[in-house]
């Protein structure tokens, strides 16, 4: 073999080393200000380090853990060219799943799969995981960013991530503790937040042809900015209210609509009637509606319809419960109450018009 002629390498196979190393370095000071005191050591070991003495005051601490994506919304990210806000999607998706049993989030990892490592793109995606982080009260401790050549294109990525909660066992959430007469109170939403894409996509993109930087009337924005808008994190104004108010249970609104989610809480002989009229969903869900001739229920079983969060709380909590949610700027209302089910009802259904 000659000097000049050269063998296989990872390199030349599409992976770039040094590109994922100066990724990290990047991304140092963004992880960073997730910081919690129990955290131990920094970026870049095997794996991110927990104090567990922390957890010494529980009586019972219950560990509760949750892994999830943000679906085809990178999509959009993609298209759009804007990585440094996804990150609060993936957060969101993950740490209020965890706080709906009452837990509070303490660490979360995550993971950037990317077709070819751009460093300063990877750095923002975990920019905006960070950011999510910091809006959730919790620590990103570690992550993994790998380069799939051949598998992914040049620009095409995806992310996923773990958390971990703790919460104290007679604190649990869910629903043994709800009870006929409690009521439902609504959280407004930001947007889509993270679901449902691979519709919204299908029918407004596809089908319809409209351009991401289109300006929609009745958005008040293109239709890009509307389809990137983080999703709402919930986590810290879930905990806030569980110190000022009973609460018995929250449900996130996420794949699968508002009434499959919460029926997730519902005891069986119990039903959650949720009443449409308290509400006026946002226009991005009417634009999807009649863009597509997608039937209401169709919606409803997809998208969130500007519902993000429910808590279930007993009638007599409802006045301090609103009010602490409006203290922290959450939009909130009543939506409906807990009933006896009935023979042919299920779990929990919307019932009425919307308003407006």
């Amino acid at each position: 073999m000659s000097e000049t002629q050269t063998g296989a390498s990872y390199a030349a196979a599409g992976v770039d080393i040094e590109a994922g190393d100066r990724a990290v370095e990047l991304m140092k000071e963004w992880v960073k200000k997730t910081q919690r005191p129990e955290v131990l050591g920094g970026l870049g070991g095997f794996a991110g380090l927990f104090d567990a003495s922390a957890l010494k005051h529980y009586e019972r601490p219950l560990l509760a853990s949750a892994t999830d994506g943000v679906g085809t919304k990178v999509d959009i990210a993609r298209r759009m060219g804007v990585y440094d806000t996804i990150g609060h999607d993936l957060v969101a998706m993950v740490m209020d799943d965890i706080v709906v049993c009452g837990a509070e989030p303490l660490f979360m990892t995550d993971y950037i799969c990317v077709g070819k490592v751009h460093p300063e793109r990877v750095a923002a995606i975990v920019k905006g995981i960070a950011e999510g982080c910091v809006l959730a009260g919790c620590a990103l401790v570690g992550g993994e960013t790998a380069e799939h050549p051949g598998l992914l294109g040049p620009d095409d990525f995806d992310v996923a991530g773990a958390g971990t909660g703790v919460v104290e066992a007679d604190r649990l959430l869910g629903a043994e503790r709800i009870r006929e007469g409690d009521a439902l109170i609504a959280m407004a939403s930001s947007g889509l937040h993270s679901n449902g894409y691979s519709l919204v996509r299908h029918v407004l993109l596809d089908r319809a042809k409209l351009g991401l930087d289109q300006h929609i009337d009745d958005l008040g924005r293109t239709l890009g900015e509307e389809l990137l808008e983080p999703t709402k994190i919930y986590s810290l104004d879930c905990l806030a209210l569980m110190r000022t108010a009973e609460v018995h249970a929250f449900s996130h609104v996420t794949g699968g609509g508002l009434a499959a989610n919460l029926a997730r809480v519902i005891p069986d002989h119990l039903h959650a009637a949720v009443d449409r009229s308290t509400w006026t969903p946002a226009a991005v869900f009417d634009l999807v509606g009649k863009t597509g001739d997608v039937e209401r229920l169709e919606l409803e079983k997809t998208l969130n319809m500007g519902v993000g969060m429910i808590a279930v709380v007993p009638e007599q909590s409802v006045d301090v419960a609103l009010a602490a949610l409006a203290d922290r700027g959450v939009d909130a209302w009543v939506a409906g109450e807990i009933t006896e089910r009935g023979e042919h009802e299920t779990g929990a259904a919307l019932v009425g018009d919307y308003a407006g």
